[in-house]
């Protein structure tokens, strides 16, 4: 139905008011089961369970009357290549303080390490350099990659996880305390194999990382997963990616006569330039290998308005985890994700749900795309192929909202949108608080660097406005400490857990009131005259500029 003029009062009055009696907590409760029951096995990407998990998902859309998003289907297909790591693997270290022998490092307990080569058998015997925070970014003047490029050709880096601090006379240095995508694993592994480096070695600590070495080790102790290179891509990549502990990164240094703590330091000014260790890193890497398809979920409720109707909204909650893995201390080897992120995808279903019940003469202008990617847990896979195959035009997609986790603890006063300070999206927001007699705040873990850590980043990147929505720090009727005191228990406890689990002590009217609140920030998007755009101050500008043709 074609929307006219007539109706934009009614539709401007139906958008402001709360929406929660659209939400039903039975059906989200059953959506939250089904997701993380053992039935899905952890919804790994490409397993059975998984690709069952995603075929759910589609019927759930089908049954409350949303259409395929796919030229009549509910999958866009995503093909992966996946590794599992010979937990026998070792990594060697020789040479340095005249020592002839060579140490050896345990696979798990002490370093953990994939490929991106593609392939099953990998063998890399390199020097190791210490390359510092492993930046080059001309926004911060900041250069970790100094001399001649072929000093790094063929290496293995052995690089710090996170930002260099900010010194007291520059505070903004790297957005200070915030963690920018420079600090991200991600671009430490980009950036080397842009180097034509043979691998890269990163250093973990809890502080820097933002978790626990468990984190690692589960996350990268299964089956890792890459998009699929076709044949002819010449994109860069590292022969080794890996993860060592402190301890083990200090023993490794130690060979040299070197400190660890001495190289941070060194590593923490502008000056700082790459050390030869003198060592040699030794690592046979064989794995289990396989190439699987793993599709994202995607459907669309059309818009009413015969022109932005060719524009939309997208929603995103990746559906899959990390599938069967080491066992916990318990015994449990399955991964559900109960938080992260069959409640994201609970949320979204029950916003297309909430959608469809409005009556069609009252719908958005612009059409809403529901998108459930694959392999969030390997790298954002999923929503990054979406981004450079994307199944509506970029210049036609008007912002993303992504939800990874819901606020399943306790109602609060405030709401955390990421990304929303970044783009015009910030309006939007701010205009959904007012309504409900809300606040907008900032991201209560900065250093975390949650903004380039789920599926809204990809979209970040190609120049859409994205956000990320989460709960506020001000929970209702709780001490004032109480926001850190759950988010650092999931965080130590449960993230990337056999223990993220359904508890029915879950708070469905804090979940619904997040839905809510969504939905309200979608509704907007959808209905706005202007196409949201990035402020020009900002790194994703530039990208935004391209995929509107340079405007």
């Amino acid at each position: 139905m074609i929307i006219t003029l007539g109706v934009l009062p009614m539709l401007a009055q139906t958008m402001a008011q709360d929406n929660t009696k659209l939400f039903d907590a039975a059906k989200m409760k059953a959506r939250v089961v089904k997701l993380s029951s053992d039935e899905f096995a952890g919804r790994g990407p490409g397993t059975a369970e998984g690709k069952a998990a995603a075929q759910y998902i589609a019927d759930e859309l089908k049954a409350m009357g949303v259409r395929p998003a796919n030229n009549g289907s509910y999958f866009q297909n995503v093909k992966l290549f996946s590794i599992k790591t010979d937990p026998g693997t070792t990594l060697s270290i020789s040479g340095g303080s005249g020592k002839d022998g060579a140490a050896t490092y345990k696979f798990a307990d002490e370093f953990v390490a994939f490929t991106g080569a593609q392939k099953a058998d990998v063998s890399v015997d390199a020097e190791l350099v210490f390359a510092g925070y492993g930046i080059k970014s001309d926004l911060y003047k900041w250069n970790d990659y100094k001399g001649s490029p072929d000093q790094y050709k063929g290496k293995v880096l052995m690089i710090l996880v996170n930002d260099p601090p900010a010194p007291a006379n520059e505070p903004d240095l790297f957005t200070g305390k915030a963690l920018t995508y420079n600090g991200r694993w991600m671009y430490k592994f980009e950036e080397a194999a842009r180097r034509g480096a043979a691998g890269v070695i990163l250093v973990h600590t809890t502080e820097s990382a933002g978790y626990g070495w468990n984190v690692v080790r589960t996350s990268n102790g299964s089956w890792r997963y890459d998009i699929a290179r076709e044949p002819g891509d010449k994109s860069p990549y590292l022969d080794l990616k890996a993860w060592a502990t402190e301890e083990t990164s200090k023993k490794i240094l130690g060979q040299a006569g070197l400190k660890l703590s001495d190289l941070q330091e060194k590593a923490k000014t502008r000056d700082f330039t790459p050390v030869k260790t003198g060592l040699r890193v030794k690592c046979n890497l064989k794995a289990e290998t396989n190439t699987v398809d793993s599709p994202n979920v995607v459907g669309v409720i059309p818009g009413v308005d015969i022109k932005l109707s060719k524009e939309y909204v997208i929603y995103s909650a990746h559906w899959d985890h990390l599938g069967v893995g080491a066992p916990n201390a318990k015994g449990d080897k399955i991964y559900n994700g109960a938080l992260d992120n069959a409640s994201g995808c609970s949320a979204v279903l029950g916003i297309a749900e909430a959608l469809m019940k409005i009556p069609k003469v009252n719908r958005p202008r612009r059409s809403i795309l529901f998108l459930f990617p694959t392999a969030e847990e390997q790298g954002l896979l999923g929503a990054e192929y979406y981004a450079h195959h994307p199944l509506v035009p970029l210049d036609k997609t008007a912002g993303n909202v992504n939800i990874d986790g819901l606020n399943i603890f306790s109602k609060t006063s405030d709401f955390v949108a990421l990304g929303a300070e970044r783009s015009s999206l910030l309006d939007i927001v701010a205009d959904v608080a007012k309504e409900r007699s809300m606040t907008v705040s900032g991201d209560a873990h900065p250093e975390q660097g949650s903004f380039y850590r789920s599926d809204h980043f990809p979209f970040a990147k190609v120049g859409v406005p994205s956000i990320s929505l989460k709960e506020g720090n001000k929970f209702i009727d709780k001490p004032a400490d109480y926001g850190d005191k759950v988010f650092d228990e999931f965080n130590t406890k449960n993230y990337h857990q056999p223990s993220d689990e359904f508890g029915e002590w879950w708070n469905f009217e804090s979940m619904i009131q997040e839905c809510e609140i969504g939905l309200a920030i979608g509704l907007k998007i959808a209905n706005t005259s202007v196409m949201p755009r990035f402020k020009t101050t900002d790194e994703f500008s530039a990208p935004d500029k391209v995929r509107m043709g340079g405007k």
